[in-house]
């Protein structure tokens, strides 16, 4: 099965569709990927063999593709099809996107949810295509602060908008788990752009939407 078969049906299992399939008994995901995590399982001295790790390499190998599969995900693709012209000047704020994401230091997913504002310039999207942008760059390895931007520039060039706006909070499981261990711990980062940046009564506003 070549790489875009594959990414296909990951894609057609994610959380948009309805149903998911189970794994038969025999069916091969990936051998390379599949073969990775065996030899993981072994280096950890667990046994890939007994039962409950047996389809472990095959869902692991499903998931990682699931997980990443934003580095195939075009984020102008998403927005240049649910773009209407409209006369519209007042702030659109689409809040509390859920988005989970994976750290690129540790491989460990952080999650929690973003807030997106915009000020149109003619143009308005859909808004289900905000959260699908959230959804392109957070599904690779991120750092947040990385994440908070790219969504922000996506939205800037491809609306051509007077201004956008990105809040993310999230909660690192590299925190929560290993390292300091702090499981109350979460992180707050913005990005600002055009009016956003340069009006402080805009900022202003769009950081109130946040509070009610």
């Amino acid at each position: 099965m070549s790489d875009k078969a594959r990414l296909a049906r990951v894609l057609a299992r994610s959380h948009y569709a309805t149903s998911f399939e189970a794994e038969s008994d025999e069916e091969v995901y990936d051998v390379r990927k599949e073969s990775l995590v065996r030899s993981i399982l072994t280096e950890i001295g667990e046994d890939p063999d007994r039962e409950g790790l047996r389809r472990t390499p095959l869902r692991v190998a499903k998931a990682l593709d699931f997980l990443t599969s934003g580095y195939h995900m075009s984020a102008e693709e998403i927005i240049k099809g649910a773009v209407f012209e409209e006369n519209v000047k007042e702030m659109v704020v689409v809040r509390d996107i859920e988005f989970y994401s994976m750290c690129e230091h540790h491989m460990l997913p952080f999650f929690g949810h973003a807030h997106v504002g915009y000020l149109p310039n003619g143009k308005v999207v859909g808004l289900s295509k905000v959260a699908r942008v959230v959804d392109v760059f957070a599904r690779r390895l991120q750092v947040q602060e990385r994440l908070t931007n790219q969504v922000a520039d996506a939205l800037m060039e491809h609306l051509e908008a007077h201004g956008v706006a990105v809040v993310m909070e999230a909660s690192h499981t590299c925190m929560m788990m290993r390292g300091v261990q702090k499981q109350r711990s979460t992180t707050v980062s913005s990005a600002m752009r055009g009016a956003f940046e340069e009006d402080s009564r805009t900022r202003a506003e769009f950081m109130s939407f946040l509070r009610d």
